[in-house]
């Protein structure tokens, strides 16, 4: 009740979770364009997500999975469904879900399994695949109400259907850890706990195996997405696009916000996207965008490109950045590989690749 008045308050006063101001990039934060820099190893149709297998980096791309090596791209696997995340198990197989319905496993010892989730709300909008200590799989089912391909829609409807499912790989056998959060997309192991993005709240949870959570990290000025270990410790971020006060005014006015969702196609909306630049009637984000012709890269975004180095305990340490004027957005990926960081960036289509020990040299002060 306390909480509920608190919110309420917090409402028509503008403040809190109400308020439309958005922290800025500083800090750990601090922009950069290093992701400009990255080498671009290869290019997809319709990427979704990657993984290290220990022979190089597997690519979910559309039914496909590529896997990009010394040799070259080449097909390890091909499902009648698209591939909306993938993990790499221990021990040999992969682990993908279908279309965002079910999580299958092909090759290694539980070659064929298959989890549909739990028995009384089925999966629906499954995005991002976690490999736990014990063998089991963190399944982020983003929503219950849209699609993997719909989160904008899910984003703009206010929805807070999103779940952390535990499965089993030996029997299938899925559990639902926490439920209610505000589009989960990312989970991975952290001390015993299961570090989660909830991608609407700008925040990381630690979620126990009893479904009690704890915040990690709060205010982001992005909306985060899976989260990968990184070598020595840590975690990798991403983030697959950033926030801006537009968005957030419209999110809170919610007569324009439903007639806009009824009336205008949704590339049109004053929402937030993987890709931007490319039509002249995509919306003003407001503030002034160009000058003679040329995109101020630090005009409000509508894309932006991300990835953070967070320590053990979930802390920013530094981050890599593809600000408004690049092209290396929608990152949504992360994966490390044979003394590199391979990065998905969704918006382009692009593998990108950045050697771990060049990253080191940037950061080292």
């Amino acid at each position: 009740m306390i909480e509920a008045m608190r919110q309420f308050g917090d409402w028509i006063l503008g403040r809190g979770e109400a308020s439309i101001t958005i922290p800025i990039f500083d800090g750990a934060l601090k922009p950069n364009q290093v992701l400009e820099r990255a080498e671009v190893v290869a290019e997809f149709e319709d990427a979704g997500d990657i993984a290290a297998d220990g022979h190089g980096i597997l690519v979910a791309d559309g039914a496909r999975i590529v896997r990009h090596g010394q040799g070259g791209d080449s097909e390890v696997a091909r499902f009648d469904r698209p591939v909306a995340a993938l993990c790499a198990l221990a021990g040999g197989g992969i682990a993908v879900a279908l279309d965002g319905k079910e999580v299958r496993v092909q090759g290694g010892p539980f070659d064929g399994l298959a989890s549909a989730g739990p028995a009384n709300a089925r999966f629906h909008a499954v995005n991002a695949i976690g490999r736990l200590a014990d063998g089991s799989l963190a399944v982020t089912d983003g929503s219950l109400q849209e699609g993997c391909d719909h989160w904008v829609h899910d984003l703009m409807g206010r929805g807070a259907s999103g779940r952390l499912v535990v499965v089993d790989p030996k029997d299938g056998q899925a559990r639902e850890i926490a439920r209610g959060l505000e589009y989960a997309f990312g989970a991975c192991p952290m001390d015993g706990e299961i570090l989660v993005s909830e991608s609407w709240r700008h925040r990381l949870l630690a979620v126990g195996a009893d479904g009690r959570s704890r915040q990690v990290l709060t205010r982001l000025p992005v909306y985060p997405s899976r989260i990968a270990p990184a070598a020595g410790g840590g975690f990798w971020l991403t983030a697959f696009t950033a926030r801006t006060q537009l968005v957030e005014f419209v999110l809170r006015e919610n007569a324009f916000r439903r007639r806009m969702m009824k009336e205008i196609a949704a590339e049109h909306w004053i929402a937030p996207r993987l890709r931007s630049g490319e039509s002249y009637l995509e919306p003003m984000q407001g503030a002034h965008l160009r000058t003679m012709g040329v995109l101020k890269p630090w005009a409000p975004p509508r894309s932006y490109g991300l990835v953070v180095r967070l320590s053990a305990t979930g802390q920013p340490v530094y981050s890599l950045h593809s600000r408004v004027d690049g092209i290396n957005h929608g990152i949504v990926a992360a994966a490390e590989f044979g003394g590199a960081l391979y990065l998905l960036a969704k918006g382009p289509g692009r593998l990108l690749r950045l050697a771990l020990a060049d990253i080191d040299k940037e950061f080292a002060s």
